[in-house]
């Protein structure tokens, strides 16, 4: 899962927990570097992995780029996990 995948690097599970709490708005790259302590041109592979697991999206205006969390995936595979382990518990009693 690409989810998976993208949220288990701390960066990026920080920068995804720092855009769902100030959903519905979206931060500025250049503020989200800034919060977790990167350059922006660092921070530039991190959003693109985030982007490609479809939990980022993002808007240009002029230079700048906002980026605002996706959360459909992740409720997704939330509920794939939450059957799995009711499926898994079921299968053992």
């Amino acid at each position: 899962m690409q989810i998976m995948s993208a949220l288990s690097q701390p960066t990026r599970w920080e920068v995804y927990n720092l855009l769902v709490g100030m959903l519905p708005a979206g931060m500025a790259a250049s503020e989200i570097a800034k919060a977790v302590g990167m350059s922006r041109t660092a921070m530039s592979p991190h959003f693109a992995i985030l982007s490609a697991a479809g939990l980022l999206s993002s808007t240009k205006s002029g230079r700048h780029v906002t980026y605002r969390a996706e959360t459909e995936p992740v409720a997704e595979l939330s509920d794939f996990l939450t059957h799995a382990v009711k499926k898994g518990r079921s299968s053992i009693q």
